[in-house]
């Protein structure tokens, strides 16, 4: 069952921006932001933390104020919470007694029956910081085109865009990994491949997402 409402969610998510775009020619834009703000409401309900129970309560009760005040505007807010999410999540495991960086701990599930390499893990917290980065340029991105550009553009980017240039981000660091480390003499066997990298991402991304969170 947990499975099935992840799917679900994850499928809004992804069909947000078109919603949003409907909702504006259509004059319901107010039904966009009322289905995440149901989302978030059962994610409050079902953690076990107060601190992020709050947070996502706070989000329910902005949402359900846009349904009756300045309404395409709060419904564009989602998009630019998840990157600001994101962008602080990345970025809160390059603070100082908050380490291992993100990418670091996906990466150490490649080594674990030996010590990881101190190239790579400065490679690690470098690509952490350039993930941080990217997802800062979307916060901006997205605050621009929703105060001042059509709602066209604003979907184009947030349904869109956004996915492409996250996996030209991923393949463009894939193929400089191997050209970087190969140049540091670094052996092959201990570069991460990529599929090797995107099973651990989708088995444990979870339970890396929790440990980042409670710490």
């Amino acid at each position: 069952m947990q499975i099935i409402l992840r799917i679900i969610i994850s499928v809004v998510v992804l069909l947000y921006p078109f919603l949003v775009y409907r909702g504006v020619q259509e004059g319901g834009v107010w039904f966009a932001h009322a289905v995440i703000a149901g989302i978030y409401f059962y994610q409050a309900v079902k953690t076990r933390k107060t601190p992020v129970r709050v947070q996502k309560l706070v989000i329910v009760l902005s949402l359900l104020v846009g349904t009756i005040f300045y309404q395409e505007l709060v419904a564009k807010l989602i998009p630019i919470i998840i990157q600001l999410t994101l962008m602080l999540f990345f970025g809160k495991t390059l603070l100082k007694g908050k380490g291992p960086s993100l990418v670091e701990r996906f990466a150490r599930l490649d080594f674990p029956d030996q010590p990881m390499p101190l190239i790579l893990v400065n490679y690690c917290r470098n690509l952490t910081l350039v993930w941080a980065g990217f997802f800062a340029f979307n916060v901006v991105t997205c605050v621009v085109l929703a105060l001042f550009a059509p709602v066209e553009w604003w979907a184009v980017f947030t349904g869109v865009l956004i996915f492409l240039l996250s996996v030209l981000l991923m393949v463009a660091e894939y193929f400089w990994r191997h050209i970087y480390f190969r140049s540091q003499d670094l052996p092959f066997d201990q570069i991460p491949g990529f599929k090797d990298s995107a099973r651990n991402m989708v088995v444990n991304g979870r339970k890396i997402w929790l440990d980042v969170q409670a710490s």
